[in-house]
């Protein structure tokens, strides 16, 4: 099946673009079409931070809508050149082990039980760009590792080639055929003992797509529906994964809510993304993340009042897989320290509703699941200020219409043409809203209207 995204014309163009996306090159897990992505930080998840104190934070996980939890490295961490005073995650000494400050196999497959038995999914992060620099590859094979002109073992490269800062751990060497096979069974082992249901794979760029194409042929052998999420950005990287980072979207929406860009350049990127992308390809789309909250700021910070209109495009624009990372409906306000203990505070509930609606709404919603399982998308014509960016996305009966407004003041969208006028239903109040072959929708400052039918 194709997907196709309409934009409107511009004032001087003859006509709009229609841009068919190219044909995908692999089917999905049918149990992703409509999911929605949760990171866990164990560390901080708890005071204790531990896989036994996460479990009673599975049922609501559940109920806020999620359906993948995607769990942060719980391998050990190296010793050897640790950073701050607990390490890194991304600096693992044994791939097929759990970090004891979280605790046991046993524990940690006892979260992974109690999560499929609540209907969820578990992906793992896994770290195949690197290891620590004490792990027993280091002195068993160090072949297996980029190794300078002194014969001492590389950091890991930026895309350059110039070697990172990252001084906790070594740079693998993918020439290595054994080194392959064994990285792939030990991927291959969280499958079989410990029922993971993919991997979110870290630095996914910084290893060539050769490896990952092996690496998926073989995983797929162990689990047919199993689910790739790459840490990378490019069309290259869905000949391997389901999906891949809205990198370059998440910096615009960045650049939207702070004011310094305007919504012309969403429509090159949806363009952008529609063109070069295979038809079913999944987007991660996100206001914060691991990385994001703890070196670049909350999403309080860079997107301001904004941060909440901003997640309503991350989760319904075409392609979308949205994330909520740990603490975000919590109303996480502050940067988790990365190499320490920094526990979230769970005090405060008051931004669950919001997740809640959104998560809901999307699994709800043919026309907003992901991929080209979801419907297709074209804007909604109409007049009104710069701020206001209104689509619709259809899928058979199945219709939604998206409107947000950055402006500080409310605002007044006058559309005309709705493709499918009728009865809708308001995501947020359950307000019957009848819409018309024209009419106005009023946003609140800094809002958000999301209608279904």
């Amino acid at each position: 099946m194709r997907r196709r995204i309409f934009f409107a014309p511009p004032a001087s163009a003859s006509r709009g673009h229609l841009l068919p996306l190219p044909l995908s090159r692999f089917a999905h897990p049918a149990w992703a079409r409509d999911a929605a992505n949760y990171e866990v930080n164990i560390r901080q998840f708890t005071p204790e931070g531990t896989f036994t104190a996460l479990l009673p934070h599975l049922a609501r996980l559940d109920s806020l809508g999620v359906d993948i939890l995607w769990l942060m490295p719980v391998q050990p961490i190296g010793v050897k050149d640790r950073k701050g005073g607990l390490g890194s995650y991304y600096s693992i000494s044994d791939c097929r082990a759990t970090n004891p400050e979280f605790g046991t196999a046993e524990e940690l497959k006892a979260v992974i039980d109690s999560a499929h038995a609540l209907g969820l999914k578990v992906i793992l992060d896994w770290v195949a760009n690197h290891t620590s620099r004490d792990h027993t590859w280091i002195t068993a094979h160090p072949d297996w590792y980029t190794q300078r002109a002194d014969g001492s073992i590389s950091f890991p490269r930026n895309e350059d080639g110039t070697e990172t800062d990252w001084t906790d751990v070594a740079d693998l060497k993918y020439d290595q055929p054994a080194m392959r096979e064994a990285m792939i069974a030990d991927m291959a082992w969280w499958v079989q003992a410990m029922g993971v249901d993919g991997f979110r794979c870290d630095v996914a760029w910084g290893i060539g797509m050769d490896f990952w194409r092996q690496a998926r042929a073989a995983l797929l052998r162990e689990r047919a529906d199993l689910f790739l999420l790459a840490e990378a950005e490019g069309p290259k990287y869905h000949t391997a994964f389901d999906a891949t980072y809205g990198w370059e979207l998440h910096h615009l929406m960045n650049r939207l809510a702070q004011g310094k860009d305007s919504f012309p350049s969403l429509d090159a990127w949806l363009e952008k993304d529609a063109t070069e992308y295979p038809a079913n390809a999944m987007r991660m789309m996100f206001t914060s993340n691991h990385d994001e909250n703890s070196w670049q700021g909350t999403e309080f910070e860079r997107m301001g009042a904004n941060h909440r209109a901003m997640f309503v495009l991350a989760a319904t624009l075409r392609g979308s897989i949205p994330l909520v990372y740990t603490g975000q409906e919590a109303g996480l306000a502050k940067r988790l320290r990365f190499f320490e203990k920094d526990t979230v505070s769970w005090t405060d509930q008051s931004a669950a509703p919001f997740y809640r609606a959104m998560l809901e709404l999307k699994s709800a919603t043919p026309a907003l699941w992901n991929g080209d399982d979801g419907g297709d998308q074209a804007k909604l014509a109409g007049t009104g200020p710069a701020a206001v960016y209104a689509f619709t996305r259809a899928e058979g009966t199945s219709v939604a219409l998206v409107a947000v407004n950055l402006g500080t003041t409310a605002a007044t969208y006058r559309y005309t043409g709705p493709a499918a006028p009728g009865d809708y239903r308001d995501a947020f109040t359950g307000a019957t809203v009848v819409l018309g072959a024209e009419g106005t929708l009023t946003l609140p400052a800094n809002g958000y209207v999301v209608l279904t039918r």
